[in-house]
């Protein structure tokens, strides 16, 4: 129990830290972007690097390595995106009248680019460790792309809180695709695959003969899953989402959702 109750916490502090610091990098200047997307693409190699060099460890410290590892790579596609380098062949608002697939096929053009880089990665990654038996980057990657995607699709579908304020200026066309409703069809679906999927990761943990790596690689990845619905629900529950980061961007105020 205590390894899982220790990989359970590293994965909320990972989670929550990564997250307010690629808020507070998007929140600075537009002039300090190309410094760090330096770092992060300096931190991108090193975790790939990380990635080839682990899939043959099968110890607990070797699950942590490989969850750290994804995450960095997972950080540097976020910033990619947030920071407006690796985005769609769209870069202008929707307007009102669009709708239908029409307006879809818009939504799918924002961020084409940036949906086919998730996926190059996530290939990349899985390449490097196919050979052996750690696959906690690529599980972690997979996992954050599903979520995500299911993220956008819930917000061009319709919930409450659509958090616009934490897109840059840059990126202001993007609210042209959120709608704002209580909730639409496919939340149900999204949160309930995920419950399943989160689940079937738990149960792995007190699977009989579990090694410590099973533990906690079942550990990191079931704990992604649950912040994963969590992100979720804070789409349409009634209470501003971003607080969460506010200690971490200017840009976020205690009334942004609305």
């Amino acid at each position: 129990m205590l390894n899982i109750a220790l990989a359970v916490l590293i994965a909320l502090g990972v989670w929550w830290v990564s997250t307010g610091v690629i808020l507070f990098l998007d929140g600075l200047p537009r002039s300090t972007y190309s410094r760090s997307m330096t770092a992060a693409t300096g931190l991108l190699g090193a975790a790939l690097y990380g990635v080839a060099r682990v899939r043959d460890d099968m110890s607990a410290m070797g699950a942590y390595m490989g969850f750290g590892c994804g995450i960095v790579i997972w950080g540097w596609l976020e910033m990619s995106f947030l920071m407006g380098y690796l985005t769609g062949s769209r870069r202008s608002a929707c307007p009102s009248s669009c709708s239908g697939w029409r307006h879809f096929f818009h939504a799918i053009q924002a961020i084409l680019y940036h949906e086919l880089g998730i996926l190059s990665l996530l290939a990349v990654v899985t390449a490097l460790s196919w050979s052996g038996g750690n696959h906690v980057a690529a599980g972690s990657i997979a996992i954050l792309w599903a979520m995500r995607a299911s993220a956008k699709l819930n917000l061009f579908f319709g919930v409450r809180n659509l958090s616009i304020e934490l897109l840059p200026a840059d990126l202001a066309y993007l609210s042209s695709f959120f709608r704002k409703q209580p909730m639409n069809f496919l939340f149900p679906f999204s949160v309930t695959a995920g419950t399943v999927g989160a689940v079937l990761l738990a149960r792995m943990t007190f699977a009989p003969g579990a090694s410590d790596f099973d533990v906690t690689s079942a550990s990191l990845l079931s704990t992604l899953t649950v912040l994963g619905i969590l992100e979720h629900w804070m789409l349409v529950l009634p209470f501003p989402a971003t607080a969460l980061w506010s200690c971490y961007s200017a840009r976020i105020s205690p009334r942004s959702s609305g």
